[in-house]
């Protein structure tokens, strides 16, 4: 009797229709209930396994239509250029300009990244930096890693009401926006709003506001105390009487 006869073209079809697809899938379509099998005729196809869901779905390289982080998904399923979870974060590490911290790498893959964060640590594949009290994974290359950092830092430095590190612009940029906005506020805006960033920064807050905004560390202080004790006076941006003079209307004599 002759031995059965698999072909990849039938793995290919479905994925090609389907997108993705599980390995009972995979087998019902080939006819074989031989888990080497299937592998076999997929390694000619070039294949990738999804870093989500226990890695169960399968997709051809030639069907990804990777995001600029080479990344793909469909249907709520996860893939990567870079192949498994521990690939994709390292590399999601090693190129990022600043660093990432676990939540961010968790927000960018969709999915639970602690316990992959750790082993690449454990195996050097990346390193773990204390940055504003929280950890950063960098580079393993010297150079990249000290980058990597000087990066973060700077924009650690920057008072922002918004996630500066999820921001892809230039720090100068930033600055610039973060000033102009600064000097649109009245005098009490300012001191309030520094107080605020102060409040964010946590220790030595005051200090890195008043030298951002040019200000007395006591002024930013000020602030602070003030949101802190909800002492703002909320009618008036300017005292009593303050403002220019109404002009009298002439009257015809």
């Amino acid at each position: 009797m002759r031995p059965l006869c698999f072909h990849s073209d039938v793995l290919r079809a479905l994925l090609l229709r389907k997108k993705i697809a599980t390995l009972d899938e995979l087998k019902l379509a080939l006819g074989t209930s031989v888990t080497v099998t299937v592998f076999r005729k997929l390694k000619t196809l070039d294949y990738l396994t999804s870093y989500s869901h226990r890695g169960r779905y399968y997709t051809l390289r030639e069907i990804s239509e990777f995001d600029v982080q080479g990344l793909w998904s469909h249907a709520g399923v996860h893939f990567s250029r870079f192949g498994t979870l521990l690939a994709t974060a390292e590399a999601l590490v090693n190129r990022s300009p600043r660093g990432h911290s676990a939540e961010e790498v968790a927000r960018a893959l969709n999915v639970e990244v602690q316990d992959a964060l750790h082993q690449l640590t454990e195996q050097r594949r990346i390193t773990r930096q204390v940055i504003s009290g929280k950890y950063l994974y960098t580079a393993v290359d010297r150079t990249r890693q000290q980058a990597q950092l000087g990066a973060r830092r700077s924009v650690e430095a920057l008072p922002t009401l918004v996630d500066a590190a999820r921001l892809e612009i230039p720090e100068a940029e930033l600055k610039a926006a973060i000033l102009l906005f600064y000097s649109l506020l009245d005098e009490q805006q300012r001191r309030l709003y520094a107080g605020l960033e102060a409040l964010k920064l946590g220790r030595g807050g005051d200090r890195q506001l008043a030298e951002f905004f040019d200000l007395d560390s006591h002024t930013v202080a000020r602030g602070r105390h003030e949101l802190l004790a909800q002492d703002v006076e909320v009618e008036r941006a300017r005292r009593i009487g303050g403002g220019r003079k109404p002009l009298e209307k002439k009257r015809p004599k």
